[in-house]
Order: C-alpha cells, then structure tokens, then sequence
C-alpha cells in the first residue's frame, strides 16, 4: 500500500505519469502483432482485434470489466505458455481470484516485481493490466530470441535542380546570362512588345463598340498552356560570389541576436531571481505543512491500507457467496424435481382410475370365458358327432362282410 501511495503522490506531481499507460498499451500492441495474436489469439477465440488503449482505464476510453478482464486472462495464458510454462486457457467461469493469483504466480516465476495487491488487475483494465502483459511479452520475445534493430533511415537524394532562397540576389552577370539564353530559346514570349500594346490599349482609352466574345476551342486552349507552361519558368543559377553577401548578412544577424540578448539577460535574471525566492518559499511552506499534518497523512494511509484489505476480504467472500448460491440453486433444482414426482405417485395412488380399469379387465375377461367355453361345447359336439359316425360305419361295415362271409360258407 506504501507503494501505491506514492505512486498516487507520484501522478499528483507530475500529471504526464497518468498518461505513461497509453505508450505501454500502444508498445504492448505492437509486441502482440510481432508474436503473431492474431492468428493465435483472435481467429482461435473469435475475437476483436484490439484498439490501440483497449486495456487503459481512463475515463476517456470505453469500458467492458467482464470482456476486459476475460481478454486479458486469455492473451496472459497464451504469453505464459509461450515462455515455456504450462498454463491452462481460463473460461468465462471460471473463478477470477484463482486466475488472477495463477498468473502472479508465473509472473514471479519469471522474474517480474509485483507490488500491488491483486485486486488490481479484476477490473481488466488499467496501469497494473498494462504492466503485466507487457512484462509477459517481454519474456516471451526474449524466449523467441527476438532482438529489437535499430531503424534505416533513407538517405535524402540531392536534387539536382539548385533552388535559390527569397534573398538572392541577381547581379548583372546573371541577367546577362539570362537574356543570351532567352535569346537562344524559341517561341519565347516578348515581354515588353507585350507590355508597349497594354499600355497602348490603355493609353487610348477607345471601347469597343460591341461585347467581345472568344472563339477559341477550350481544348485547344489547354494544349497550347501546357505546351508554353515550362517555358514561363524562371530559373535563376547561384554564383560563387554570393557567399559574401551571406557573410554580411551573417554579422548583420549576429550583430542584432548579441543586442537584443543583453537585454533578454537582465529580464531573465530577474525572472530567475523571483523564481528562486518564490520556490524557497514554497518549499518552507511544504515542509511546514508536511510537518503539521503529517499524523494525519499516517491516520490516511493505515485507513487506507485496512479499507484496501477490507475491500479485498468482502470481494472474496462475495466470490464464495456467489457460489454457494450456485449449489442451493442447483439444490433446489433437485428438490423441485423430487417433489414432482413424489405428487405424481401420490396422485397415482390416490386415483380410483387403476381399480375401474381392473374392474373392466375382469369383465372383459369373463365374457371372452364364456364365449371359449360355448365354443368348447360346439367343438365337442362336432367330435362326438363325428364319433357316432365312425361307430355307425364301422357297424355297417362288419355286417356287410359277415354276410358276405355266410354267402360264401352257403
């Protein structure tokens, strides 16, 4: 807690501190584009890609806690195990603390410095989340032995065309120069013949008696400007002998920053002078508040770390809350379940409807009896039927034979 106290202290003196986490996020991202996240983090996971401030908590920036924090715990596994160390992939489940703690614990293990407490990192955003992906990926770029170069510059290519200042100066050499290559030049525009017919024009002051109107082709008219175009380009040549101008030009400047110094010096030494005493005073100021409050600073802090424990204690009991309320839910599933059937079987004994079907049944089984039982009879009177007159064709037939017998004796 010491640490994270003078940590705040820290921000509160120097305001650009707040910002040192969105230049980690962006170097953390470009880190995760050179171990290749996205083929094995985003297409595996179905996942966004991650803006350039996706893991800085600033009141600036969008915040998702859950989504936050489950990225996080997935891009730190995937740095644990490339650094060679066995982490299984965390579920959107699982239980925070445990994942949070497991992560801590390879990232001592790998020689990281934590000294903030891991609550820090739930939130899925913020300085220490920063801080720790990019130590991780730092063990894991140190693991794939990759070694940052230094950068190549391009090197700028001389122009070959000289280009000469607003303040050069034409000396009579150069318009001579000039003059014999327009004259060498064709189709060169005759700048005076021109100027003399202005001044003509408008010497005589003569209307005309109707509306010009032009004739000519657009078309035609673009060609012929892009065909004179680079003969109106004025190219004026630099001389050896224009570097004692620059000379004197040189001491002019000079001459005008040393007079206008003497005066700035004695400004500035005044200003210094009033910044030193001012500064002394609020440095005795400091130390003298500091020295009547400063009980109250040790009362902040000791409240400040038992609240931070507080805190801490009520967020893991919080976490053991809610899953004992899981178990009674799912508890109370099976009882449910248990009671249900348990009206179903009551309702079921209780119910006459068995009885009356057994009633039917044994009715129904009677009159099937009965019916077997004239069909029985029916049988049997077929039988001893057919008995009488087997019997009956027997008789007859001995008859026959025994008087076919005595016929014969005769």
């Amino acid at each position: 807690m010491a640490d994270d106290d003078r940590r705040e202290e820290d921000d509160e003196r120097n305001p650009g501190l707040q910002h040192q986490m969105f230049v980690i996020m962006e170097d953390l991202l470009d880190k995760l584009k050179l171990l290749d996240y996205e083929e094995q983090i985003l297409v595996k996971h179905n996942m966004k890609p991650l803006s350039r401030h996706y893991f800085v908590g600033s009141p600036y920036t969008v915040s998702n806690p859950g989504e936050q924090f489950y990225m996080f715990s997935v891009i730190a596994a995937w740095l644990i195990t490339l650094c060679g160390r066995f982490f299984e992939t965390p579920q959107e489940y699982d239980d925070p603390n445990a994942i949070v703690s497991n992560i801590l614990t390879h990232l001592r293990a790998l020689g990281g410095t934590v000294d903030f407490p891991p609550s820090k990192l739930k939130s899925g955003s913020g300085e220490h989340v920063c801080f720790v992906l990019d130590r991780l990926a730092e063990e894991a770029l140190k693991c794939r032995q990759f070694v940052w170069k230094r950068p190549l510059y391009p090197s700028d290519e001389l122009e070959e065309e000289c280009v000469v200042g607003d303040d050069a100066e034409l000396t009579l050499s150069k318009v001579e120069e000039l003059t014999e290559e327009a004259d060498e030049e064709e189709d060169v525009i005759d700048l005076e013949e021109l100027k003399s017919r202005t001044s003509q024009s408008e010497g005589s002051g003569l209307r005309p008696e109707m509306i010009l109107e032009s004739v000519t082709d657009s078309a035609e008219w673009n060609l012929e400007v892009e065909r004179v175009l680079p003969q109106l380009k004025v190219s004026v040549r630099t001389d050896i002998k224009d570097w004692r101008g620059h000379v004197s030009q040189m001491h002019q400047h000079q001459d005008g920053i040393k007079s206008s110094l003497k005066e700035a010096k004695a400004y500035l030494n005044k200003l210094l002078e009033e910044i030193s005493k001012t500064q002394e005073k609020v440095s005795s100021r400091e130390k003298y508040i500091n020295t009547q409050l400063e009980h109250l600073i040790t009362d902040y802090r000791n409240a400040q770390s038992k609240y931070c424990e507080a805190k801490e204690q009520y967020q893991q009991g919080s976490g053991g809350v809610s899953e004992r309320t899981r178990i009674i839910a799912e508890i109370s599933e099976e009882l449910e379940k248990v009671k249900q059937e348990m009206d179903e079987k009551g309702s079921s004994m209780s119910d006459g409807a068995p009885v009356v079907k057994i009633r039917q049944s044994l009715t129904k089984l009677k009159q099937e009896i009965q019916e077997m039982d004239v069909r029985m009879g029916v049988v049997e009177h077929t039988l001893l039927q057919a008995k009488l007159k087997e019997k009956d064709n027997m008789t007859r037939d001995m008859h026959a034979t025994h008087i076919t017998e005595t016929h014969t004796y005769s």
